[in-house]
């Protein structure tokens, strides 16, 4: 196998990584916007395009997304809207690492649920930020090349 080969698995695995990061950050997208309308919060829809984009910023989008709607919630609603605000962002942050991510990844390039979940926890573990940030991708070409092995060989 050539360089060639490998650039193209490679590519062809970070695709489908890509595309299956998009889904995700348009179903979190949809996610905070539901809730925020629910919640009544101000410029609901900007702070959900907004969680959208950031959340392709591995791990700490998440976390930036929360910042706009925190604060338009506290002050239009005071504490008790931002603690809707709060629970919010969990139940979203939650349903993404354990269900929509894996899922997607799952869909896209053919990684088992539960390895796409064990593997950040464990690179983070070793590498800290940067295992976590570089699991998905990894877990993308790595699998991309063992369904060639297995296409090749079987």
């Amino acid at each position: 196998m050539d360089i060639k080969e490998h650039i193209a698995i490679a590519s062809t695995a970070l695709r489908g990584w890509f595309v299956a990061q998009a889904y995700d950050a348009v179903a979190v997208g949809a996610l905070w916007l539901i809730g925020l309308l629910l919640i009544q919060v101000p410029l609901a829809p900007l702070w959900a395009v907004l969680g959208a984009i950031l959340q392709f910023i591995p791990y700490i989008g998440t976390l930036l997304a929360l910042g706009g709607p925190a604060v338009a919630g506290a002050i239009s609603g005071g504490l008790e809207r931002l603690i809707y605000v709060l629970i919010l962002y969990a139940v979203i942050s939650i349903a993404d690492a354990f269900v929509l991510q894996p899922y997607m990844v799952k869909r896209m390039v053919r990684v088992p649920v539960w390895v796409s979940i064990l593997t950040p926890l464990v690179l983070g573990t070793v590498l800290s930020f940067w295992g976590v940030l570089l699991s998905i991708p990894l877990l993308a070409v790595i699998y991309t090349y063992r369904a060639r092995y297995r296409r090749n060989s079987g």
